[in-house]
C-alpha cells in the first residue's frame, strides 16, 4: 500500500478503521482478515523523498484518550493533578487525590463525524485510598466497533458480527515519601473481532492478552502551586493472537511515557497549569519490503516470532529514527476558584509516523458530589487524514465518594 504523507492517517484504531472502511458490499469477508493483518504490519510508503513508516499494533483502543479532561488538553495526563481517571494514565497520582474515593465514567463517540452511532469507547475507573500511604485502583474499557454484515466475494450474505474489545485493570500504589508515589497495574485484554469461519477457510477466535503498567509520580506542589512529573511504562505484556497459529501473534501497544506539569497560583482564586507529555511506542517497525517474496516472507516471519522484551529494546533501534517516533502533547488548564475550568491543548506526531496533528478545547465544572468535564477536538485533516474524533464532543463525570 502506498500513499503520500499528506493523505495518510495514523492508525488510531487499526481494527475499527479497517472494519468501517473495508467492509464494502462485496469484500467484507476478506476485510476481516485485513483487520487482523493490519494490526501489526507496518505500512511503508515513499512520497518524494520522505519515507512513511506507521507502526501498527493489535488492540489500539488502549491508546485512545478515554477521559474528557485530558481530551481537552491535547491528551495530556501523565503528570497533571490526580482524579479517578488516573488509572488510564498514571495510577501513582491517586495517593495525592483530595478525595479518599472516586469513580469516573466517560463516553467517547468514535467516527461520529461520519454518521456512525454504534462505534464508541466507554470507560469506568475508580480508586480508594486505604490509608495515608496506600491506594487501590480499578478500571474497565469497552470499545464497540458496531454491527457489520459480512458477505462473500459474490455479495451473498454470510453472518453479521459485532466486533468489540475490552480491558480490565486492577492496580496498587504506595507512597515512598510525602512527595513521591509508585504504582503497578495488572491488565487483562480481550479482542473479539470475529469468531469462527466467515467464509475465508480460516478459523478465527477472540484474542486474549495480559499486561502490566509500572509508574512513578512526584508532586512538589505547595498549596496547589508547583511542579509535578511522572513516568509510565504501560501495556508491557504478551502478544495477542486471533487464530490457533502460535506463530501468528501480534504485539500490543507497549509504551513509554513521561510528563511534567507546573501550576501557578495567580491570586488565590485563579490558577493556571501548563503540561507536557512525551510518548514512545515500544513496538519496532516491521521490516521494509524488498519485492522478493521469499526474502520478505522470511523477514516478516522473523518479525512476528520475535520476543516481547526484545521488541521493546528493538523499538529504539529499528532504523526508523527515535526522534521521529516520539509523540508530544501539550496542554493548559485555567481554574477559577477550583470550580470552573477552561482547557486547551495540542497533539503532535511526526508526518512520517502517522501525521496526527490536532488541537483540542475543553471545560470542567465542580459540584459538591461530582465533577463534569467536556472536551471537543477541533476538526482537522481531510479524507483518511481526518481524525476520528473531529467535530466530536466527549463527556466525563467523576463522582466524589469520600472525604479525606
Amino acid at each position: 500500500m502506498s500513499t503520500s504523507h499528506a493523505s495518510y492517517k495514523a492508525p488510531l484504531t487499526a481494527a475499527s478503521k479497517t472494519v468501517r472502511k473495508l467492509f464494502s458490499a462485496t469484500h467484507r469477508a476478506i476485510a476481516v482478515v485485513a483487520i487482523i493483518a493490519t494490526t501489526t504490519i507496518s505500512i511503508k510508503a515513499v512520497a518524494q523523498t520522505d519515507s512513511i513508516n506507521i507502526v501498527s499494533t493489535a488492540v489500539p483502543f488502549l491508546r485512545i484518550s478515554p477521559d474528557a479532561r485530558a481530551g481537552g488538553m491535547g491528551d495530556v495526563a501523565i503528570a497533571t493533578s490526580a482524579d479517578a481517571n488516573a488509572s488510564f494514565w498514571n495510577i501513582s497520582k491517586v495517593n495525592f487525590a483530595k478525595r479518599r474515593s472516586s469513580i469516573a465514567v466517560n463516553y467517547t463517540p468514535w467516527l461520529k463525524d461520519l454518521g456512525l452511532n454504534d462505534v464508541y469507547l466507554a470507560t469506568v475507573a475508580g480508586y480508594h485510598q486505604l490509608d495515608e500511604v496506600q491506594a487501590v485502583t480499578g478500571s474497565l474499557r469497552f470499545f464497540s466497533l458496531g454491527n457489520i454484515q459480512l458477505t462473500d466475494y459474490s455479495g451473498n450474505l454470510l453472518n453479521s458480527v459485532k466486533p468489540s474489545e475490552f480491558a480490565i485493570d486492577a492496580g496498587y500504589t504506595r507512597m515512598l515519601n510525602d512527595k513521591m508515589s509508585v504504582g503497578v497495574v495488572l491488565r487483562y485484554i480481550n479482542s473479539r473481532l470475529v469468531v469462527g469461519d466467515v467464509g475465508t477457510g480460516v478459523l478465527y477466535k477472540a484474542g486474549n492478552a495480559v499486561a502490566a503498567d509500572v509508574s512513578v509520580y512526584h508532586d512538589a506542589t505547595d498549596e496547589g502551586e508547583g511542579l509535578r512529573w511522572g513516568v509510565v511504562l504501560s501495556n508491557l505484556g504478551s502478544k495477542i493472537g486471533y487464530t490457533n497459529d502460535a506463530k501468528n501473534k501480534d504485539f500490543i501497544p507497549a509504551n513509554f511515557g513521561a510528563g511534567v506539569s507546573y501550576t501557578k497560583d495567580l491570586d488565590g482564586s485563579n490558577k493556571i497549569t501548563f503540561a507536557l507529555d512525551m510518548n514512545k511506542l515500544l513496538v519496532p517497525a516491521a521490516p521494509t519490503a524488498t519485492g522478493v517474496y521469499s526474502v520478505d516472507s522470511a523477514n516478516l516471519a522473523e518479525y512476528r516470532t520475535g520476543g516481547v522484551v526484545a521488541s521493546w529494546l528493538k523499538s529504539f533501534n529499528d532504523g526508523t529514527g527515535v526522534a521521529k517516533s516520539m509523540q508530544f502533547s501539550t496542554g493548559v488548564e485555567y481554574a477559577y476558584n477550583d470550580q470552573f475550568f477552561v482547557r486547551a491543548g495540542y497533539f503532535y506526531e511526526n508526518r512520517n509516523r502517522g501525521n496526527r496533528k490536532y488541537a483540542t478545547v475543553g471545560a470542567g465544572f465542580k459540584l459538591d458530589f461530582m465533577d463534569i468535564n467536556l472536551s471537543y477536538l477541533v476538526p482537522a485533516g481531510a479524507g483518511i487524514t481526518r481524525n476520528p474524533l473531529s467535530n466530536t464532543m466527549r463527556l466525563g463525570v467523576c463522582f466524589k465518594l469520600g472525604e479525606l
